[in-house]
């Protein structure tokens, strides 16, 4: 059994057997030695006896000639305990698009829209299980690496940005969950473009792990860089701490 001295101020006079005092920054319930008279102000010289949910409070008598204006508390501060906080960078396991039904074979350049009379493109980068290496933080910023290269309209366009459900590519049409407008490029330029945040907190929770370019109207027409030409295309860098 442990025992600390501590000195607390009287919020109330005696009733019964306790009283109410502040101990430090804490009000709490103070048991009051039997011959002990306690007015409100009185400054009290307690002892904390037991420790958890055993732990009581005995005022063992009065401190000064008369309560004092203030007294100041003897406990600190509560301890701050620190953040941990990261960076996680996660390159892609797979780039490429899915048209008329099937992904195009020897292309890993993501693509959205419709041309040349092809059917509307949908452009994926899969993330595989790297975002899940930090399971339980909480994400607090995510981006992702960007270059447009050749085809369509030369001149800025914007670019429709989707969440993909699946964290690997199995061959299986792209399942699209949300979506967001999307960096402006011409042909040839690059961007760092935020990602939503919850977005990023799903690839970390398992719940999504791609992200894509998709225009349900199929225009513009984009096509961004893939794995094989550049090896920091789609770059993911998520933001983390706990």
């Amino acid at each position: 059994m442990s025992t600390v001295l501590q000195l607390a101020t009287a919020t109330a006079a005696k009733s019964g057997s306790t009283v109410t005092a502040t101990i430090g920054t804490i009000t709490t319930t103070v048991q009051v030695a039997r011959d002990l008279t306690v007015a409100a102000g009185d400054v009290l010289v307690v002892a904390k006896v037991g420790s958890g949910s055993r732990a009581q409070w005995f005022a063992l008598g009065r401190g000064y000639t008369a309560a004092p204006a203030a007294v100041q508390p003897t406990e600190g501060p509560p301890p701050v305990y620190g953040v941990a906080s990261g960076r996680l960078t996660v390159l892609p396991t797979f780039t490429g698009t899915y048209r008329d039904g099937a992904w195009l074979t020897g292309v890993d350049e993501p693509a959205q829209g419709a041309y040349g009379g092809a059917g509307n493109a949908t452009g994926v980068a899969y993330y595989g299980y790297k975002p899940q290496s930090i399971s339980g933080a909480t994400v607090t910023g995510a981006r992702v690496a960007l270059r447009r290269g050749p085809g369509g309209t030369a001149s800025a366009q914007t670019a429709t940005l989707q969440q993909v459900a699946g964290v690997l590519f199995d061959g299986s049409a792209p399942s699209l969950l949300d979506d967001i407008t999307g960096p402006a490029l011409a042909i040839g330029d690059s961007t760092v473009f935020a990602v939503p945040t919850a977005w990023a907190q799903d690839f970390v929770d398992g719940n999504a792990g791609g992200l894509g370019v998709f225009d349900a109207d199929g225009s513009p027409y984009m096509r961004f860089t893939g794995r094989a030409a550049s090896a920091s295309a789609w770059l993911l860098t998520i933001d983390w701490q706990r």
